[in-house]
């Protein structure tokens, strides 16, 4: 009988990193193991230090990852029995844009002395905003100097969270770490060059995170030029200009690596990937209008079309971005998982906590229960989900969250009910720009941490949305996406798929569970999205700019 075959997955996400190890020929899931960063999200003092980091930043360490080979991947081989020899190949996803300035050979600036208490020599993290000046000026001097093209397939906007607008951040604030900086680099990259010893670039993040495209490459030198003289050759003297597609074997484990991992030196290893979109091809995804949430602390939005199409507010739209041949959009929500938490954290009584320390629940199994005894509406309640900026569709993180309708009889269970609800009105708000740009979309296909902790936060989507919504039946959908990846990179030949549509026939699958809309529950949620959008234009698109000039003031205040 013949050996079977594995992959290994490792996804990185905000706090921890996980890795799966699977079956290639169905997917099965052997073990999985986390590790937790030891410096989390770095947005207060920077580590050994007492440098206070301002509003809006946030940093991580890269020592961090190189720790999640050291301890996940070791941990599922010996948990699952595999013999390292039977690991065909080996993919990784990243959050995105997440960046870092290194030397020529790799070595991150924050590992060397000379710079590791400069903030700017860090890894800025996915949610870093602190380069909004530069984000602004980017779109601004775009749409004058003639590259509003370029924008529009960015939903007319780029974020601050992307590569150029922290890039820019590093030359604006500290030229001398920018001149270091042999290589800027996203860091879903630079892990796969620790792993291989071979510097690559994605087409993932170039895509979605880095202004580059399959038939016109990078925005030409006079587009940085325009921003700022010292960004002309950003591309050719910090970057690369070979992008490498999706499922590609990016090289094979070095030997420091397979010493790190346990992994046989020369295991193939994919070119890396972004968390949310590696999930789609593992969430069962390989045709059009099914779009794939990937709900956590946040909500990436993804789904493939026909044709490439320009949708106000989206992320991204790349060819092959997601799925080969096909043009893949992306769109988002920066506050959600996060909203919850802290809610639970700064907002429930005491008496809340103790009444689930006597159920057995905790405070937001404890929630749910309450709220889940309320009708749509009976709260009056409704609030705007920008407790973390807004992604899409307007791209603006200088926006900030609001709850209306709030009396003295307001209970916990209404203000969290309501936060769910504002996050689901936003994601219907994202399903019908796609639909009004030929971009259908008509399931939804949920996964991520949240899914599996609250169903009344699934059958609100349902509800809000009127759509149905189906759940994979892998719980690790990133690890598994990029364990699929390592499949591809490994190829036909070694027992793997000489395609990611062919892996995922072969390794995902959806449970049997789904969740329906309720006819009566939607009547309702249509009258107050209206409401919702109301609000939404009316303080996200320049009739009133309060947000903005408050958090302008507390900037001030805190400054002075």
């Amino acid at each position: 009988m013949t050996a079977s075959k594995y992959a290994i997955g490792v996804d990185f996400g905000t706090l921890s990193g996980r890795a799966v190890i699977v079956d290639v020929a169905n997917g099965k899931e052997l073990a999985t193991a986390v590790h937790d960063y030891s410096n989390e999200v770095i947005d207060e003092f920077l580590p050994g230090t007492d440098i206070r980091l301002d509003p809006d930043w946030a940093l991580q360490d890269p020592n961090d990852y190189i720790e999640v080979f050291k301890n996940a991947i070791p941990a599922v081989l010996e948990t699952s029995g595999v013999d390292p020899g039977d690991v065909i190949g080996v993919g990784i996803d990243f959050t995105a844009c997440t960046m870092l300035p290194t030397k020529a050979d790799g070595t991150p600036l924050s590992f060397l002395p000379e710079w590791r208490d400069n903030p700017h020599a860090w890894v800025k993290l996915w949610k870093h905003h602190a380069a909004q000046p530069e984000a602004n000026q980017l779109n601004e001097i775009a749409r004058l100097s003639g590259f509003g093209a370029i924008l529009d397939r960015y939903g007319g906007k780029i974020s601050s969270e992307w590569f150029f607008p922290k890039a820019w951040q590093i030359l604006d604030e500290a030229p001398e770490v920018y001149a270091a900086a042999d290589r800027l680099i996203e860091a879903a990259d630079w892990v796969v060059w620790q792993l291989t010893g071979e510097e690559t670039r994605n087409s993932c993040t170039a895509g979605y995170k880095a202004m580059w495209s399959k038939s016109e490459g990078f925005p030409p030198p006079a587009f940085f030029k325009a921003l700022d003289p010292g960004l002309e050759n950003i591309v050719d003297e910090k970057m690369k200009r070979e992008i490498m597609p999706l499922g590609a074997r990016a090289g094979g484990i070095t030997s420091q690596a397979a010493g790190w991992t346990d992994l046989k030196e020369g295991t193939a290893v994919a070119v890396a990937n972004v968390d949310a979109h590696v999930a789609v091809p593992a969430a069962t995804v390989t045709d059009t209008a099914r779009m794939v949430m990937i709900m956590g602390t946040s909500i990436c939005h993804m789904v493939v079309g026909e044709s490439e199409e320009i949708v106000p507010g989206m992320c991204g739209v790349v060819q092959d971005g997601i799925l080969p041949d096909l043009p893949g959009f992306e769109a988002g929500q920066s506050c959600v998982g996060d909203h919850f938490q802290w809610f639970v954290e700064n907002c429930v009584p005491e008496s809340y906590e103790n009444e689930a320390r006597q159920k057995g629940l905790n405070i937001h199994e404890l929630l749910e229960e309450k709220a889940a005894a309320q009708k749509p509406g009976e709260s009056g309640l409704l609030a705007l989900d920008w407790w973390n900026g807004n992604r899409s569709v307007l791209v603006d993180v200088d926006l900030t969250g609001m709850m209306l309708g709030m009396t003295l009889l307001t209970r916990p269970e209404e203000i969290y009910r309501a936060l769910i609800e504002a996050t689901a009105y936003g994601t219907r708000l994202i399903i019908e720009t796609f639909n009004q740009n030929n971009v259908p979309i008509k399931e939804l296909i949920a996964t991520g941490g949240l899914p599996d902790r609250n169903k009344l936060l699934m059958q609100i989507y349902a509800d809000v949305t009127g759509l149905p919504i189906y759940v994979p039946e892998a719980t690790q959908i990133g690890a598994l996406g990029s364990a699929m990846h390592g499949a591809v990179a490994a190829g036909a030949a070694n027992r793997g798929y000489d395609s990611i549509v062919e892996a995922s026939l072969k390794m995902a699958r959806l449970r049997d569970e789904s969740y329906q809309p309720n006819a009566e529950n939607k009547a309702l949620y249509d009258l107050l999205f209206k409401e919702y959008v109301t609000l939404h234009d009316y303080f996200g698109r320049g009739d009133n700019d309060v947000m903005k000039r408050l958090k302008e003031l507390k900037s001030e205040v805190i400054n002075s």
